[in-house]
């Protein structure tokens, strides 16, 4: 093994029993990075106490620094960091599937739960669960529209997700995915797409209970739409910015309060962002706030009017969650693969096409427009639905899933399966 990786040490059987106790249930499952919303689910699940459960988690590197995560508080799974040194594109796919399986056969699970069919490590753990006879879950975010489809990647999805005993998809557009690639519905559970609802509406609750220091620490204006996103071209916040300036053109026709418009992150486009910004004539509107660790972040939500999420493409977008359990109104593109099960016109907010910029300014000016007393109505409104998705909702799916992986007979893998399996994980 090249020399900048570490790998983790050997997983002993000595960790699963305790005095001698009944082996439990073992779930593992696999992870690229463990960040925040990953140990809130897993947390959830583990202290249920259904089955032992292990996280095998590939890289100790995550591209976007501010998500990487070690919890402080004593947790109940355990957790396997395979390279810990290093980020995903820094290990090759055979050097994964060694690792993987090196640590599958170690550890001997009942149940393996892969997150996605994309990753070279869920591959990998795929490969050996039908090698070894073990059930497996698919944990999935994908939908029909979050990307174009090629006729081929679409059959070659198809094949591996057949291959699955499970599935817990993110919601309703995400188990219809699941469905079409071949998935039947009794084996097919939601609630994966959860965040740590509880630690959101504490810490957003707390950062309004102390708002002036809040706001004077951060320099944060009066009253903002809060954008949380990477600077990538797919987050669309160029166009968010233009919305924003049509939305500040027509509240200064009509003479109504102006709302600013901050964005908490970073990313590649910033300097391009930076410039838009200054051309538009927003640089006292538009503020930039960069990146800001997770124990951070929920205070922005918390001094925030709303949120606006403009993607044009989103698996899911966690980041409506977490604004919904601050207690916010919300505006989501109708690109995100959120949007049906969160998003409920009126009540708790409003969704918009990504890329009709004078849309989104209506949006805004709509919201801003609205009473402090209906705002707060959408506001209650957002933390009642989002309540359904905590947490607990991936417990639940994943004890749902996990059970009926267990009791049906495993798929049979044809020859031209396996080797389709090594020739994904070699490439």
């Amino acid at each position: 093994m090249s020399s900048y990786y570490k790998a983790a040490e050997p997983f002993t059987e000595a960790t699963r029993a305790v005095n001698k106790q009944p082996r439990k249930l073992l779930a593992v499952g696999l992870i690229a990075n463990l960040v925040p919303y990953h140990h809130a689910r897993w947390e959830a699940f583990a202290a249920t106490q259904v089955a032992e459960c292990v996280l095998l988690e590939m890289f100790g590197k995550d591209e976007f620094s501010v998500l990487q995560y070690n919890p402080s508080e004593k947790v109940s799974y355990s957790r396997q960091v395979l390279f810990d040194t290093v980020r995903m594109d820094e290990v090759s796919g055979v050097e994964t599937r060694r690792m993987v399986q090196k640590y599958l056969t170690q550890l001997k699970p009942d149940v393996v739960c892969l997150n996605g069919y994309a990753f070279t490590h869920s591959l990998a753990a795929l490969e050996w669960s039908i090698d070894n006879k073990v059930p497996t879950v698919i944990c999935s975010e994908s939908n029909e529209f979050d990307a174009a489809r090629n006729p081929l990647k679409e059959w070659i999805k198809g094949r591996l997700v057949r291959l699955c005993d499970s599935g817990l998809a993110g919601g309703a557009p995400q188990a219809q995915y699941l469905n079409r690639l071949g998935l039947s519905w009794d084996r097919i559970f939601t609630g994966y797409d959860a965040v740590d609802n509880h630690y959101f509406r504490i810490q957003a609750d707390s950062a309004r209970a102390r708002e002036k220091e809040i706001r004077t620490r951060y320099n944060l204006p009066e009253r903002y739409f809060l954008a949380v996103s990477r600077f990538t071209e797919k987050k669309n916040l160029s166009r968010l910015i233009q919305a924003y300036g049509h939305y500040r053109e027509g509240a200064e026709k009509e003479r109504e309060e102006i709302w600013d418009l901050a964005i908490l992150g970073d990313g590649p486009l910033y300097e391009d962002l930076c410039s838009l910004r200054g051309r538009l004539g927003l640089d006292t509107r538009v503020h930039f706030i960069g990146a800001k660790p997770y124990a951070e972040v929920p205070a922005f939500y918390g001094l925030a009017e709303a949120f606006i999420h403009a993607s044009t493409t989103e698996q899911w977008g966690l980041v409506v969650n977490e604004a919904m359990a601050s207690g916010l109104p919300v505006l989501v593109s109708n690109r995100c693969g959120c949007v049906s099960d969160l998003v409920e016109e009126g009540s708790n907010g409003f969704s918009f096409d990504p890329h009709n910029a004078e849309q989104i300014a209506r949006r805004m000016w709509d919201l801003s427009r609205m009473s402090a007393v209906r705002r707060r109505e959408l506001a209650e409104n957002s933390r009642r639905r989002i309540d359904q998705w905590g947490p607990e909702a991936f417990s639940t799916g994943m004890q749902q899933a996990i059970e009926v992986a267990l009791r049906r007979p495993g798929p049979k893998a044809s020859l031209a399966d396996k080797l389709l399996l090594r020739l994904l994980v070699h490439l």
